[in-house]
């Protein structure tokens, strides 16, 4: 049966040409988002393609000799039920179209192609034990742009089975692919089948996009952070070099010390001639923003494990000529490292919401209430305080763990679930809430700095932050909506990302 293909209007693939290598070893979290992005080329590793032939060559004779799960018996609570010798070769065609009943929304391309860029490179890894063309063709559809018809729901964190059966079925000709040049179709069987679809590479390739985005949001937030320090002439001891080496945190330390480079502090400022402590938005800064830094960097740890991993269930070991039949797949790690990063995130955002708050204050900025115009009883940015509660209302539901849920299936066999799937799914859908709330904060800070026409000095890192934010926010001050205005500085932040990464060269 051929492949089938479908064209999805306004995909843009870029194909790009740079290169990353699949080795089942040294894949990180940004070389998995360039793949998804179609910013770079996979490129197999010789040895660990290697690897995969002996695998798969010892996974055969395994499976000849004795009975292995998935491959010489049924799967789930089928699992003592042995497939006939006769019908082996069909049996794996049957395990992947039973199983390719995920639901729900099509997932976007880019989501796909970051589950096949981890796919292929965990293969890599050697554990699974089936036949080295598969790579190749994971490698051939992340370079063409192709990508299979993939649903969202379909896991509870012990394993991506549905999201990954269809795109074994697309893989042997019998499921939908979008865009060009989809690989040949693969001749699979009961050898393959459930070594291809033991995985997480969904959870997990969702995981690495929310990351990397979201940890640059947090960078980013902590220039915004500065430009509204500023605007009320905030004091510089919060972020003093003492005080944190006295508590020494490691995010909490790093937050500081940037906070220093960017507005260009003393590492022992001297105390302010004026206010004697700002509100928690700016004095609790480093005590919020570090736990989420710390956040990040655990799960990305978690995330750089499970994506260079042969977690396939059973591990085929050539050395041992045996199949280990484990838990491996079950993502505990991964959910409550998930969770974690959303709740430390949301509080970075609420902290956001504080310092909004401050900037409509005149106490605080000297100014009118709300950065108003001068016309009589004029609102100015008011509304952006609801709008961000708004959107900080959604960034916590979405916060709420998923390692909390529980599930019992396959007549009981499989008794419990990590959940790890939804709390990706959720830490994707917190990125658009989160920039809006922070736009928000944006657009505030740099209204309060045009209307005291203060201006740091153009070297500092917050200098240029201000430079970027003025060439595109209007600076009209007349009581109008303000839609296009946060949605513009939302857009920034990307570009606020670069700052903080150069303040710390």
């Amino acid at each position: 049966m051929s492949s089938r293909i479908v064209d999805t209007p306004g995909t843009v693939f870029s194909g790009g040409t740079g290169l990353v290598v699949l080795d089942g070893v040294g894949l990180g979290v940004a070389d998995v988002v360039r793949l998804a992005d179609g910013s770079a080329r996979p490129v197999p590793g010789s040895e660990a393609m290697r690897r995969v032939e002996e695998t798969w060559d010892a996974a055969r004779q395994i499976a000849a000799t004795g009975r292995v799960y998935g491959r010489s018996t049924g799967v789930g609570a089928n699992r003592n039920e042995d497939v006939p010798t006769e019908a082996a070769a069909e049996h794996g065609l049957r395990l992947l179209r039973s199983h390719a009943g995920a639901i729900g929304a099509e997932l976007p391309a880019r989501e796909v192609r970051a589950m096949l860029a981890v796919r292929a490179n965990q293969l890599l890894a050697g554990g699974a034990g089936l036949r080295p063309t598969v790579v190749t063709a994971l490698c051939e559809a992340l370079e063409s742009g192709a990508y299979p018809v993939v649903n969202e729901f379909g896991s509870v964190g012990t394993g991506d089975i549905a999201a990954l059966a269809q795109a074994g079925l697309a893989l042997a000709g019998e499921h939908p692919w979008r865009g060009p040049g989809a690989p040949k179709p693969q001749q699979l069987d009961n050898n393959d089948a459930l070594a291809f679809i033991s995985s997480n590479a969904l959870t997990l390739g969702q995981a690495a996009l929310a990351l990397h985005e979201l940890r640059g949001l947090v960078q980013a937030t902590q220039v915004v952070a500065a430009l509204s320090l500023l605007a009320v002439d905030g004091s510089h001891e919060a972020y003093a070099a003492p005080v944190h080496a006295a508590r020494p945190h490691r995010g909490s330390s790093e937050v500081a010390r940037r906070m220093r480079e960017l507005i260009g502090a003393a590492d022992r400022p001297t105390p302010p001639l004026g206010r004697i402590q700002d509100p928690y938005g700016f004095r609790c800064l480093p005590q919020i923003h570090g736990p989420a830094l710390d956040a990040a960097d655990g799960l990305e740890e978690v995330v750089a494990i499970e994506i260079n991993a042969a977690n396939e269930n059973p591990l085929i070991s050539p050395q041992d000529m045996a199949a280990y039949h484990h838990g491996g797949f079950y993502q505990a790690q991964l959910a409550l490292a998930l969770d974690h990063f959303r709740l430390a995130l949301t509080q970075v955002a609420r902290l956001s919401t504080s310092r909004l708050s401050t900037l409509n204050e005149p106490a605080f900025t000297r100014l009118r209430p709300f950065l108003a115009d001068e016309v009589p009883a004029s609102s100015g940015v008011m509304i952006l305080e609801y709008a961000a509660a708004a959107a900080l209302g959604d960034l916590r539901a979405f916060s709420a763990p998923a390692s909390l849920g529980h599930a019992v299936l396959s007549r009981g066999v499989e008794e419990q679930a990590s959940f790890a799937s939804l709390a990706a799914r959720q830490t994707l859908r917190a990125c658009g809430a989160y920039r809006l709330v922070v736009g928000c904060e944006l657009v505030a800070a740099v209204r309060a700095l045009r209307q005291r026409d203060l201006r740091p000095e153009p070297d500092l890192p917050v200098g240029r932050a201000l430079e970027l934010a003025e060439s595109v926010l209007a600076a009209d001050l007349a009581d109008r909506p303000l839609t296009d205005d946060v949605t513009a500085a939302a857009a920034l932040l990307d570009r606020f990302t670069d700052i903080w990464r150069g303040s710390g060269s």
